[in-house]
């Protein structure tokens, strides 16, 4: 029993930390992604790290205009912010 709850732990863990689904789009849907990370800067963002996540997002991981460090999940067809984190 012990073995099966480590398993069972074991393959939850990656679930666990991984982001939102943000889209089940085709890619040819999705928005420029350096035409996308243009606008979030003219927005006042400041972008230190931009990838596409395993759940079909863009995410950012950055400062907002106010400073704030961030990590948001964008839906990259219609731009959106589906999960937003600021660090205090």
């Amino acid at each position: 029993m012990r073995k099966l709850l480590l398993l069972s732990l074991a393959l939850a863990s990656p679930l666990a930390l991984a982001g939102p689904q943000c889209t089940t789009a085709d890619k040819a849907q999705w928005q420029d992604q350096a035409k996308f990370q243009e606008d979030l800067k003219a927005q006042g963002y400041e972008i230190k790290k931009f990838k596409v996540t395993s759940g079909n997002c863009y995410e950012i991981y950055g400062w907002n205009k106010d400073k704030q460090k961030v990590e948001i999940y964008f839906d990259p067809v219609s731009g959106n912010a589906v999960k937003t984190e600021i660090e205090d």
